[in-house]
């Protein structure tokens, strides 16, 4: 190896190392995030859990806002666009023939598969989104900052699966599909506590199975019911 190659291959030794420290930051700051929620844990918290200084947290990032928008913008944009093109793939393959189902499991799905798939990865941010979810201030603005765009393709497919059904009411089915997702996202045990281990709220797989047929014909009783004299 040349002299001229050292300082190159210091460099970049250097660069792999600053963002290996910024990975456990924030591993260890999207876990306590999910744990106590946005109010609950400081910049100390995360230096402790990961074992380093409160300093090279500083070094890193400019406060707890700049950590916590970078757990956000680890995952946050991976989600939207498996939304979209799982929407978008559906509206490819069918045409004219949009379905309430269809086009609730392209959304519904492409979020439920990730937590099937690779739950290490997933369950903690889906733990985040749920409590986004249903928060007003930060959580508010991070859903509107990422989600907004998914949320309106959604709007739109539904209109194609029910084009008598009135705007106002179709938007309405999405807050009450929204907000059973956030309840699986949370994954609070709850279920699992009421059915005596019948069920779990784990178990994404059951809830893949069952939720996109149950929110379509949720959406059918109410857009029927708004023709209903």
């Amino acid at each position: 190896m040349s002299n001229t190659d050292q300082p190159t291959r210091a460099r970049n030794h250097k660069a792999r190392a600053r963002e290996a420290s910024i990975e456990r930051i924030l591993d260890a700051a999207e876990q306590l995030f999910a744990e106590f929620g946005y109010h609950g844990f400081t910049l100390k918290d995360v230096a402790a859990r990961v074992g380093v200084s409160s300093t090279l947290i500083h070094y890193h990032f400019n406060g707890k806002d700049s950590i916590c928008e970078a757990v956000w913008a680890r995952k946050a944009p991976i989600s939207a666009r498996n939304r979209l093109e799982s929407m978008r793939r559906y509206a490819e393959e069918v045409g004219d023939d949009v379905t309430v189902e269809g086009a609730l499991s392209a959304w519904i799905d492409a979020d439920l598969n990730v937590q099937i798939d690779d739950v290490e990865q997933w369950a903690t941010f889906g733990k985040i989104a749920a409590q986004a979810n249903s928060a007003a201030g930060w959580g508010a603005e991070k859903m509107t900052k990422y989600f907004n765009p998914v949320v309106l393709a959604l709007i739109d497919l539904l209109k194609k699966a029910m084009p008598d059904c009135d705007e106002e009411t179709i938007f309405w089915g999405y807050h009450f599909v929204s907000g059973a997702m956030t309840h699986n996202m949370a994954r609070t045990g709850r279920l699992d506590e009421l059915s005596h281990g019948l069920c779990s709220s784990n178990d994404f797989v059951s809830i893949k199975k069952h939720m996109a047929k149950f929110m379509a014909a949720g959406f059918l009783a109410i857009c029927q019911q708004d023709k209903t004299p």
